[in-house]
């Protein structure tokens, strides 16, 4: 890899951002830095060659992740955050699976298939979308319904369709081309399908069911996991943005185009949208920091601190594109560039707010 002893990897992103943009994936020299610094397998236990980084950590990477770049912050977050299916994986599964060295788990968490069981595991039919990192993933998660033999849905044990979940290998997928949005372009966001595959029994898991291996945090519930990561992927856009706010206005008002009471106006509009971020993100820490506490003291979290979990999520990522919003006027002609860093940002933090976890911000 380039430049790794005298560079950042804050650095080594930033030279290669709009390069991946145009690939339409990360660019090799990152996916390199992402698999020296094992990023695809932060939640993935030491005893199966991970990280084995707690959440509170994790949180604080992936935004720095994400303001260095968005691409890079989302890819990340989907892919290790879909390991951390690691921990309730059949153990002889996950120590094959996370041997190989540039393992990247990729999925979807909308039920797209239906698994038919037969006598030695399942026959396994589906089409996925909104895979993140599915250029470069090793091996994809799916949610399917189970059916019996006779094609009837097989229900749980409060009568609704069984669901479960299960590992398909890079080789047993097709990978289809489809992810044609304006922002996040480098997550290379494809859809993927299977047509009558059969898969061993081992390969389907269940999660916060029964945890294969004793490793703090994969008690911590899927969903206040997957909207405190989104929500860290929209503060570290934002962070990302408004660093480059003020460049942009100033390259304007070089121009002499505005007197001192618009720049005084603007100046209050930025350090406005600054704080507002700000203090929501001391909130967000605060307030899951009160969680992981909760999970880790008593066992369990309350159904309140959860509720304030969610709702302090969706409140910092409305934030977040806010501001972006507010302060995007202001930026001159440059920022509506498609080739420039600005826009580029702008368009990534518009794109992740569409995730339906983050759709309503109460």
């Amino acid at each position: 890899m380039q430049n790794t002893l005298t560079q950042t990897w804050q650095e080594t992103v930033n030279e290669y951002a709009a390069k991946s943009e145009a690939m339409g994936e990360l660019h090799p020299e990152v996916l390199e830095l992402a698999y020296q610094e094992n990023w695809f397998k932060l939640f993935v236990p030491k005893i199966y060659g991970g990280a084995g980084k707690k959440l509170p950590e994790i949180l604080r990477l992936e935004e720095s992740l994400a303001e260095a770049d968005g691409s890079l912050g989302w890819t990340i977050t989907l892919c290790a955050g879909a390991a951390w299916f690691a921990g309730f994986l059949n153990p002889e599964l996950a120590i094959e699976v996370f041997a190989d060295r540039k393992v990247c788990f990729a999925g979807s968490g909308a039920v797209g298939g239906a698994a038919i069981k037969t006598d030695t595991g399942y026959l396994i039919n589906g089409h996925w979308k909104y895979a993140s990192g599915a250029l470069h993933a090793t091996i994809f998660t799916a949610n399917c319904i189970i059916k019996n033999s006779g094609g009837t849905d097989e229900l749980d044990e409060n009568g609704n369709p069984k669901v479960m979940s299960f590992i398909l290998k890079k080789d047993e997928v097709e990978v289809l081309a489809g992810w044609s949005y304006f922002g996040l372009i480098a997550t290379g966001s494809h859809a993927f399908e299977v047509k009558d595959l059969e898969v061993p029994l081992n390969r389907t898991f269940k999660i916060n069911n029964t945890i294969e291996i004793a490793d703090q945090g994969f008690d911590y519930p899927f969903l206040q996991l997957a909207e405190t990561t989104l929500a860290v992927n929209s503060l570290g856009m934002a962070n990302h943005f408004i660093k480059l706010v003020k460049e942009s206005f100033l390259s304007r008002s070089g121009l002499k185009r505005y007197n001192e009471d618009q720049i005084v106006f603007f100046n209050a509009e930025l350090k406005r949208c600054k704080n507002e971020v700000f203090e929501l993100k001391n909130q967000f820490y605060k307030t899951f920091d009160e969680s992981w506490a909760q999970l880790n003291n008593n066992g369990i979290i309350s159904e309140d601190k959860l509720n304030e979990v969610s709702q302090i999520s969706r409140k910092l990522a409305h934030a977040s594109r806010r501001a972006a919003d507010t302060l995007f006027p202001y930026c001159g002609l440059e920022a509506a560039k498609k080739e420039s860093e600005i826009n580029r940002v702008w368009r990534d933090m518009h794109t992740a707010s569409q995730h339906a976890l983050l759709t309503f911000e109460c």
